[in-house]
């Protein structure tokens, strides 16, 4: 039986992923700016979840009411045509 060490590398290892925001230092996110919000809404409107973009927890809260906010104005569709 193998047993890992912190030296070993597993295939199962969550590789931590900057946060965009916090390395453009980004101090708040708007509703109106549409081209960033469609980079976290997939092409069927759903909102990327954070282990997939790499967003902190804070600004995932701060992006998903922009986009719900966005989508109440209809600013972005809430879901796709198809």
């Amino acid at each position: 039986m193998a047993v890992h060490t912190s030296t070993e590398s597993s295939p199962f290892t969550k590789k931590n992923k900057p946060c965009p925001f916090v390395a453009a230092t980004v101090d708040g996110i708007d509703y109106k700016d549409l081209e960033t919000l469609r980079q976290f809404v997939t092409e069927r409107g759903k909102i990327l979840p954070r282990r997939i973009t790499g967003v902190s927890y804070y600004y995932q809260k701060v992006l998903k009411k922009a986009i719900k906010r966005a989508r109440h104005m209809a600013l972005l569709p809430f879901a796709s045509d198809e």
